[in-house]
């Protein structure tokens, strides 16, 4: 990115993100350090934010700042804290859109971080979280965490509340990567969400309930026995998977090569693996060729699960 001349600017990064991590809808993600997007603002005379750029593999986004992640968020963010400027802000996208990677979370995390330090009195994380919440429900329709809270504050992330959210971060068994397999499908969050049933039978919810609790006990004991056994979505995955082509195949495939777990990424259409490290690039190779196998092209990453959140940039 080069901005402009002019007024200094600043520069933030926000990491992609995994959320749901297959048991935890809504309240576990974890950051992909590996892409992200890059928000960079400076101060203006007048109130307001206006978006000067959007570039990289960005697609037709809005400029609009209410219609926009990173523009709703700095605008709640501006009101709240009663800032004496408004923002200019250039955006380059590094994240594909509608992959399930966090895109839309990103921008808006970035964008907060980068505007945090504009300010006199710099906000804490937490209230950071806050106002870029304001800017994901632009993109996906309704308020939710996981993907922001994992972009923001970096690593296996568990976040409870809404209103008042409380952020945990959950540590990582050592020797765990995450294989990241992109198929080059278009699938919007609000059609994977709008598909979900709005009920959940009981059966399914102690059993889900009980695998969220066995692999959060997993993750503290370093006890991948625990994780294997816990690490399946008995709700989502099941109302999901008819819509990413070959879902089935790739997760056995994962499986079968010695994956812990594998499920989709957030709404999807990229699918994530929890894998000991000397497996990981067999497991990559065997999602992304069950991916071929139905005439899908992928990008795919091994990246470490416990990574760094979004920083200030150069």
């Amino acid at each position: 990115m080069t901005p402009s001349s002019g007024a200094e600017w600043v520069r933030a990064f926000a990491p992609a993100s995994v959320a749901n991590v297959a048991i935890g809808f809504d309240i576990l993600g974890f950051s992909v350090d590996a892409i992200g997007d890059l928000v960079g603002v400076r101060k203006t005379p007048g109130r307001g934010v206006v978006i000067r750029a959007i570039r990289g593999i960005a697609g037709e986004l809005p400029v609009e700042p209410r219609k926009n992640t990173a523009g709703q968020a700095v605008l709640a963010m501006l009101e709240a804290t009663e800032a004496p400027f408004g923002v200019e802000m250039e955006i380059e996208k590094g994240i594909p859109l509608s992959s399930g990677l966090g895109g839309s979370a990103a921008s808006a995390v970035a964008a907060v971080v980068a505007v945090n330090a504009l300010l006199d009195q710099p906000r804490s994380k937490l209230e950071l979280l806050k106002f870029a919440m304001q800017g994901e429900a632009v993109a996906s329709g309704s308020l939710h965490v996981d993907n922001i809270a994992a972009s923001l504050f970096g690593g296996l992330v568990l976040t409870v509340g809404i209103d008042h959210p409380r952020v945990k971060q959950i540590p990582v068994p050592h020797g765990l990567r995450a294989v990241i397999v992109h198929p080059h499908l278009f699938l919007s969050t609000r059609e994977a969400r709008a598909i979900l049933k709005g009920t959940v039978e009981l059966s399914d919810f102690v059993w889900q309930t009980a695998n969220l609790a066995g692999f959060i006990s997993g993750c503290y004991t370093n006890d991948l026995d625990m994780l294997r056994e816990s690490f399946h979505d008995v709700v989502i995955e099941p109302q999901r998977q008819a819509l990413i082509s070959g879902f089935t195949d790739v997760r056995r495939a994962a499986i079968a090569q010695g994956a812990v777990g594998c499920s989709i990424s957030g709404a999807g259409p990229t699918v994530f693996a929890w894998v000991p490290e000397e497996r990981a690039q067999a497991v990559s190779d065997s999602m992304s060729a069950e991916f071929a196998a139905h005439s899908i092209e992928v990008d795919r990453w091994i990246v470490p699960i416990d990574s760094s959140g979004a920083r200030l940039s150069a």
